[in-house]
This record gives C-alpha cells, sequence and structure tokens, in this order.
C-alpha cells in the first residue's frame, strides 16, 4: 500500500510540473486565462483538454516503470537465454517471432512472481512495449496454452490497444470536466451571490463523480471489445478449439488462484468476474462469454 500511495504521489507531481509549465506557455504566448468560474466555454474545453492529456499520456508514458514497481519483476534478455527453462524459452521465442512477422522491435519479455494465472501487456507505442507472463501461470499451464497468452497480449500490441485506451480516456475524461464545469456554472449562476461560489464547487465536484462514473462505462465496455478482439485475432492463427480449452481451463484456476484485480487489472488477460450491475464495470468480458464468442466464429 505504502509503495502504491508513493507512486501516485510522484506521479502528481510530475503531472502538475508539466501542466504548470504548458500553462504558462499558453498564457503567455497565446494569451488564455483562466478566470475563478471558468466562464468561457472555449477556456473550459482547452484546458480540460490539456490536462487529461497530460495526465493519460504521462501514464501510458510510465507505464513500464509502474509495472516494474508494482511487481516482483524478471526481465529476460537475449544474454539470459540459455539459462532459461523451456516455458520461459517458448514465451521469448514467440514474443520474437512475432514481433519479427509483423516488422516491430521485439517487446521486452517479463516474468512476475504472482499467485495469479495471468499475464499484461503494456508500452507508450508497438515499439517499446513489453509482454509480462506470472510465475504462477507458466508453472501451471502446458506449452500451447503458454504460447496461447503470448499471442492474445502480443495482439494487444500489434493492435495498438494501449494507445488506444488512453486516446479515450482522455477524451472521455475531457468532457467530463467540460460538461461539469457548464453545469455548475448555470446552476450557481441562478442562485444567490453569496452562495455562488460554494454553490459552483460542490455541484462541480459532485457532477464530475457522476460523469466520470458514466465514462467509465464506456471505458470498460471498449476495455471488453478490445479483448474480444484480442481473442479473435490469436484465434485465426491458433485455432479457435485450442483456446476455448485454454479459456475452460483458466476458468478452473482462477477458481483457486489468489488474483489482485487493483494492480494493472485492464492490462491483463482475464480478471475475476463482477456480477449484475457491477459487471457493467468489469474490464474484461466473462470467460464464458468470451468462450461462447469463440464457437461463434467461422474461422
Amino acid at each position: 500500500m505504502l509503495k502504491r500511495i508513493i507512486l501516485w504521489f510522484w506521479m502528481n507531481i510530475a503531472v502538475i510540473i508539466v501542466l504548470t509549465v504548458v500553462f504558462s506557455i499558453l498564457e503567455h504566448y497565446f494569451g488564455l486565462k483562466l478566470d475563478l468560474y471558468w466562464t468561457n466555454y472555449i477556456s473550459i474545453l482547452i484546458y480540460a483538454a490539456i490536462i487529461w492529456f497530460t495526465w493519460s499520456f504521462i501514464s501510458l508514458a510510465i507505464s513500464k516503470w509502474m509495472a516494474k514497481k508494482a511487481y516482483n519483476i524478471t526481465i529476460i534478455t537475449q544474454d539470459d537465454y540459455l539459462n532459461l527453462d523451456s516455458k520461459q524459452k517458448l514465451v521469448w521465442d514467440t514474443v520474437k517471432n512475432l514481433s519479427e512477422r509483423n516488422h516491430i522491435n521485439m517487446p521486452e519479455v517479463w516474468i512476475y512472481s504472482s499467485n495469479d494465472p495471468n499475464a499484461f501487456a503494456t508500452g507508450m507505442t508497438k515499439n517499446s512495449s513489453l509482454v509480462a507472463v506470472s510465475t504462477w501461470l507458466l508453472s501451471a499451464m502446458d506449452n500451447w496454452a503458454i504460447e496461447w497468452v503470448v499471442w492474445h497480449e502480443m495482439a494487444h500490441i500489434l493492435n495498438g490497444d494501449m494507445v488506444t485506451m488512453t486516446l479515450l480516456q482522455w477524451v472521455l475524461n475531457t468532457f467530463v470536466v467540460f460538461f461539469a464545469r457548464i453545469v455548475a456554472n448555470l446552476i450557481s449562476n441562478s442562485v444567490d451571490e453569496k452562495l455562488s461560489p460554494l454553490v459552483y464547487m460542490l455541484v462541480n465536484i459532485l457532477l464530475q463523480i457522476l460523469f466520470g462514473i458514466l465514462a467509465s462505462l464506456v471505458a470498460m465496455k471498449f476495455s471488453r471489445y478490445r479483448e474480444f478482439r484480442a481473442d479473435e485475432w490469436s484465434a485465426r492463427f491458433l485455432g479457435k478449439e485450442k483456446m476455448i480449452a485454454w479459456l475452460e481451463a483458466l476458468k478452473k484456476m482462477q477458481s483457486i488462484a489468489s488474483s489482485d484485480d487493483s494492480k494493472l487489472a485492464t492490462m491483463k488477460i482475464s480478471t475475476k468476474w463482477k456480477s449484475g450491475f457491477m459487471a457493467m464495470f468489469s474490464s474484461h468480458p466473462d470467460l464464458d462469454d468470451r468462450i461462447n464468442a469463440l464457437k461463434a466464429m467461422n474461422i
């Protein structure tokens, strides 16, 4: 917990520094002024876009660093290859093969210590990415299943899912701030002048929370869609029957594994499923839904 708080603190410091510099340039060279109530709608939109663009892309830029700090990571290099076991070599070889076939720089290969049968991919671009698999997954899965996991994660990299998700979050958060402040302005202008600042602040906070929840529904909907797409991409090359068998095995493994979905949840290959209304906030589809989608595919 302390490590996460420290990471969150330093990321916010970095964002504040960048925003201070950007806003100073905008105000000095472009004449954009920030007034107390942000009554100029164009200014609201510009500032909201800058704030969330900065936040989103700093988060993406340091995602590899954050992952390294969040887990006990072993980074595999070419020099380590001869000392790897057969399953670790399979991960390396599969990543290397797919990156060469698709003409991108080979992603870094990470093994992280976890009692969670999982894997994830992240990185700023296709050419500066990583693929990480857990020790539990390597120890529990057969070679064909490990190969599918790597294909699935490489699909996210080759489809540019990390950047796409970041852009979506940027747009959604920009409009959360934009519309919350507009509505807060309208409401605060309709009350007594003495109460106006307090009303503006409270309404703005409440609306950002409400609109943020609605934006999360959109983001998680897209996150679930990209998992279906990565499954489909992998199935076209490896065969859907193998993938169905792997997902069935993953269901059994997750029932006994200790999963920590709070760490990089949207990056991982799977998370434990939420039921009812909370399912709308899940970053991954239900495994049964993924299995059924594969069965319905015509390959």
